[in-house]
């Protein structure tokens, strides 16, 4: 929800003013449990002007399979309209526009552990792994196009740890990939295959509907593999 789509007050001064009205709670971006608000109304009413603050949101980053996030409070009058403030059980949560896609669905709550103080955010959202936005054009056969998205812009993310991917064939509707280098035996590269490489090539080449590994991990260094029952998938 916007900040302009929220229920306001009058302003003496011609802006508009932060919501006061609870938000539906099918329109908040951040959900906060009772814990976390309670952790939260704490500290606000610590700072000074506490009524006019809200608790802002921002992701600011990401490290390895995780965002990294940016929390603070500041004056809810200062949230520009594009970006997105809610209000729930008389807090305020302001989020920049830039974040809200990442932060939407995600909860913030206290520790589980007994005794750990702070906050946890727990987020269902990942960024990609390939570091890999925006259009990407490609041309020629489905086999072309598979292999251009691999050598043009997989295959530059994967070099930074030493790995790459192949196209070994595609057969039908299916993909078949190789990594090879720090790709093989990696721990990580069935990750980096699921959420990155395969997702960047279902959503780009739509003749593709599924990617298969056929790297022989247990030759890696560091092998993960392991087998995949008769009929099973990879990705299952």
């Amino acid at each position: 929800m916007d900040a302009t789509e929220t229920e306001t007050t009058g302003s003496t001064d011609g802006e508009v003013a932060p919501p006061t009205a609870d938000t539906p709670e099918a329109d908040l971006v951040l959900r906060l449990t009772e814990a976390a608000l309670d952790t939260v109304r704490g500290l606000r009413d610590a700072e000074d002007d506490a009524d006019g603050l809200a608790l802002r949101v921002e992701v600011t980053g990401a490290r390895g399979t995780d965002f990294t996030y940016d929390l603070g409070f500041d004056p809810v009058a200062d949230a520009p309209p594009e970006d997105t403030v809610t209000v729930q059980d008389g807090l305020t949560v302001w989020i920049p526009a830039g974040s809200v896609a990442n932060l939407t669905g995600a909860t913030l709550d206290v520790p589980s552990r007994e005794g750990q103080g702070g906050l946890v955010l727990r987020n269902p959202n990942r960024p990609d792994p390939l570091g890999m936005d925006g259009a990407i054009e490609l041309t020629g056969t489905v086999e072309e196009k598979v292999s251009q998205l691999l050598d043009q812009h997989i295959n530059p993310a994967l070099a930074s740890h030493g790995g790459f991917a192949t196209l070994v064939k595609v057969e039908d509707d299916k993909a078949h990939i190789t990594m090879g280098g720090g790709c093989q035996g990696c721990a990580v590269s069935a990750m980096t295959l699921r959420d990155g490489i395969q997702s960047a090539i279902l959503e780009r080449i739509p003749e593709i509907t599924e990617v298969v590994d056929t790297t022989d991990h247990e030759a890696g260094e560091n092998p993960f593999y392991e087998e995949v029952p008769s009929g099973g998938s990879p990705f299952a």
